[in-house]
């Protein structure tokens, strides 16, 4: 009687797949939106969601409505005489436009960094605290301010010259002492309207590198007219383009689609996105 001795070699349990990520919050949810100014509409029928944590670029030729939309975010529309919005937006459920919502109460918590670095003409530090103070968040201020600008990048350049006039900042500099002064107040969202536009390759990149840093904390809206920017840097793109009134020769900016970056720059659904991105329009 023979005794079989083979060895019995164990079989791997094979590797459990790793659960998908959860979907991102939705912070933004536009719908159905136009916006006129008198009687002329400048925009019209733009819906799409804003996610929590992602940077969202809006792309477009000229007079599209990509700066447009951008301030709707934060009622900045609402600034400009004869300006109105149609449609909603909704952040996080509650609609923005609301007559109940205070719009000083919306730029608290949604910040915005324009074209071309504008800071006061005042020092660093009162540039930076200047947010916390209107809003009443006086404690710790010294704190505040050193956050913000390690925050921005922009600490280690500026912390032994404080006091001194911010106008005194190279472009860069003054551009992330813009966003520091945006991010001060600890809003949840951050909108920049072509920030890059006025500066060099180098201070360029250093935007582009800030806002992938603080995109764990913030929501960031660009607009930008660089599409190689918005490929950089972006996790979703919305890519706008003008509709052309031949009797008045008015031009209504509409989304043309909204998608994410990888997405509308390889392999996009529609054609006017396809040419633009590749450079055949625009």
């Amino acid at each position: 009687m023979s005794t079989d001795t083979t060895a019995t070699v164990p079989t791997e349990a094979p590797a459990a797949e790793a659960p998908p990520a959860p979907p991102a919050k939705v912070v933004f949810d536009v719908q159905d939106l136009d916006v006129y100014y008198g009687a002329f509409r400048a925009v019209r029928d733009v819906s799409l969601q804003v996610h929590q944590h992602e940077i969202t670029a809006f792309i477009g030729p000229s007079g599209c409505g990509k700066s447009t939309v951008l301030r709707c975010f934060d009622r900045m529309n609402d600034l400009i005489e004869g300006a109105r919005v149609e449609g909603r937006i909704l952040y996080h459920g509650v609609d923005l436009y609301d007559p109940r919502v205070d719009p000083v109460e919306v730029r608290k918590r949604i910040g915005m960094v324009f074209q071309k670095p504008n800071p006061f003409p005042k020092s660093i530090y009162d540039n930076i605290a200047f947010g916390p103070r209107l809003a009443g968040m006086k404690d710790d201020l010294d704190d505040r301010v050193e956050k913000a600008l390690r925050q921005a990048a922009l600490w280690d350049e500026v912390k032994d010259r404080l006091k001194k006039s911010a106008m005194g900042l190279s472009g860069g500099q003054q551009q992330r002492l813009c966003i520091a002064r945006a991010i001060a107040v600890q809003p949840e969202v951050v909108l920049m309207d072509e920030p890059c536009s006025a500066l060099d390759p180098i201070a360029t990149a250093r935007i582009e590198d800030l806002m992938q840093e603080i995109k764990s904390e913030y929501t960031i809206l660009i607009v930008t007219h660089n599409m190689q920017q918005a490929a950089r840097v972006s996790d979703r793109t919305a890519f706008f383009t003008t509709e052309v009134n031949p009797e008045s020769d008015t031009r209504t900016g509409l989304l043309v689609e909204y998608d994410s970056t990888d997405k509308i720059f390889s392999a996009p659904s529609d054609e006017r996105t396809e040419n633009y991105v590749t450079g055949r329009f625009g």
